[in-house]
């Protein structure tokens, strides 16, 4: 047997209908099949044809709708409680606990009515709206809140009952978007596009047989906050390069610079997609500082923090480029730089109600910033990794670092003449000049200590070190390099060495035999330490009188007085 409705169910179908709700929003609001309210609206209507033709049901019987007619303010059919019938009156006829017209008396009823346009008696979960609200910030289900609100509060509240206020609760409408606007020069949104398709020439021998096609290319749209002024430029790739050419192309059209850039997470522009902390391109980087201004990215998949490009995007795509072709990307360019001057900033804006152009000249013009003293320098760059031998390749030639960057990525710039390379905290580690492929670039300061060989030390390095030893190694050493010239380096290098094996008085008391027979050799210092053979040992004496020496008859008594102890 199906489940029956109860009457105030039965009456608000009924009621809810009359209004000219459909079958399936009753369901929806009610909680009910679609089909369970079209049988008893179907079932209403023959009874009330039945009534008609005097054949009436018996009482037991009497369908919803059958019975007396109700005064002539009811504003639903016969049958119908007052409840649903104030329920039922329209939005701007709000009414009170008591069924009478007119606002709800006392600050109690404040909120409690149900929202405008719905239909049906006020939910009885309105006296805990707070409660189930905080539930809800919380995370409860609404299983769970209506076995708090029997718990806590002793409500007699149905399941479903909670649930259809809950659900209305979360389908509440959102606190409205707030607007932005800025002041002149401050801010300028940047923003791409897919521009119009443009005509590439067929390469020779290709397979289209000379066909033409066509590619559609990005456009680039820069817009200023303020006066709405815009800049347009198609270029064929999203780069990181004609990304930074497109904007020193717009400030040159601006005439000056904005204090501030909105752009998208594109990965020309941004390594690393953060709201709180992003990773800007260090080259993106590099450029506003070059220009002054900052480049603040939006929060990922948001568009609506740069609506102003978003909608001046559209507007180029719709209004400029719709149904047009083109054969190169200087003609669309062209086209774009026309429809700027002619279109773009004649237009009176929707939102501000004011002449685009007029607006940028007189008012945001004179607020930018001035332009750069020079253009920013077109360089390259990329993340390079050192090599054991303390070199980075750039362009296929080498650039030594510092030993202590060895195995770990450096950043390296180069334009055509000048090599820089940078930590990762971009602080320079090293420059060069740019050399052809193949070459290496090694600076002196960049060699370790340990690595550097005797000749690189220099002749005047060793010299100082010969004379360390003494004043006679000194002057064989300097007589050494002046008979013999810059060769005899590094003999000089072995008579340093010499110190390793013999003491400083040896190597002095050798040279000043050799200097005296004109010996400049090193082989002749050599076989004079040879000969003077090793240093005479040392021979001590025995003491036998000393603060820590016991005399012979102590230690007589001691061993008297040990076997005396054993035999005892």
């Amino acid at each position: 047997m199906a489940n029956q409705l109860k009457m105030a169910e039965i009456h608000c179908i009924l009621a809810l209908r009359a209004r000219g709700w459909s079958f399936r929003r009753i369901a929806r609001e009610l909680g009910v099949h679609r089909e369970t309210v079209a049988r008893y609206v179907q079932l209403a209507g023959e009874a009330a044809t039945a009534s008609a033709d005097g054949a009436r049901p018996k009482p037991a019987n009497a369908l919803v709708g059958t019975g007396p007619p109700e005064p002539a303010n009811a504003p639903i059919g016969p049958g119908v409680p007052p409840d649903v019938v104030r329920a039922s009156r329209p939005a701007n006829a709000p009414i009170g606990p008591d069924g009478a017209a007119g606002p709800p008396a006392g600050p109690a009823w404040a909120g409690l009515l149900p929202p405008p346009g719905r239909a049906g008696p006020p939910s009885g979960c309105l006296p805990y709206r707070a409660v189930i609200e905080a539930k809800l910030a919380a995370g409860l289900s609404a299983v769970r809140i209506h076995q708090d609100l029997a718990t806590e509060h002793g409500a007699t509240l149905s399941y479903h009952a909670v649930r259809r206020f809950v659900r209305t609760l979360r389908a509440a409408t959102p606190l409205p978007f707030r607007r932005m606007e800025c002041a002149p020069g401050e801010e300028a949104q940047v923003d791409f596009g897919r521009g119009a398709p443009v005509l590439i020439p067929p390469e020779p021998g290709s397979s289209n047989r000379g066909k033409p096609r066509y590619r559609r290319p990005h456009v680039l749209r820069i817009v200023l906050s303020h006066s709405r002024k815009g800049y347009s430029e198609a270029v064929e790739r999203q780069t990181t390069d004609n990304f930074i050419r497109c904007l020193e192309n717009a400030f040159q059209h601006f005439g000056g610079v904005p204090k501030a850039l909105v752009i998208d997470n594109l990965k020309a522009a941004v390594t690393k997609a953060d709201w709180f902390e992003p990773e800007l391109n260090p080259k993106l980087q590099a450029f506003a500082e070059h220009c002054g201004t900052v480049i603040l990215p939006t929060k990922p998949y948001t568009p609506r923090h740069k609506g102003k490009v978003e909608r001046g995007v559209a507007y180029v795509q719709e209004n400029a480029l719709k149904g047009g072709a083109f054969d190169s990307l200087a003609t669309q360019n062209a086209f774009l730089a026309e429809w700027e001057a002619g279109v773009a900033d004649q237009r009176i804006h929707g939102t501000t109600r004011q002449q685009v152009g007029r607006i940028f000249e007189q008012i945001e013009r004179p607020e930018l910033l001035p332009l750069p003293a020079t253009r920013f320098p077109c360089f390259r760059e990329s993340q390079r990794v050192v090599n054991r031998d303390g070199h980075v390749e750039v362009a296929r030639a080498y650039y030594s670092v510092p030993p202590e960057f060895v195995g770990r990525r450096v950043w390296a710039r180069w334009d055509g003449h000048v090599v820089r390379i940078f930590d990762q905290r971009f602080q320079q580690i090293a420059i060069h000049a740019q050399h052809a492929p193949g070459r290496f670039a090694t600076a002196t300061q960049h060699i370790a200590t340990e690595k550097r060989s005797g000749v690189e030390r220099g002749a005047a390095w060793w010299l100082k070190k010969a004379a360390a030893i003494g004043a006679e190694t000194g002057r064989w050493a300097e007589t050494l390099l002046q008979q013999r010239g810059i060769h005899a380096v590094r003999a000089v290098m072995g008579l340093v060495s010499l110190t390793q094996r013999h003491c400083d008085a040896e190597i002095e008391q050798a040279c000043r035999v050799a200097r005296s027979h004109a010996a400049w050799r090193l082989r002749d210092v050599r076989n004079l330490l040879k000969r003077q053979g090793p240093p005479p040992q040392e021979r001590f004496e025995f003491i036998s009188e000393h603060p820590l020496i016991r005399s012979l008859s102590d230690y007589d008594k001691l061993v008297h007085s040990a076997f005396e102890e054993v035999h005892a």
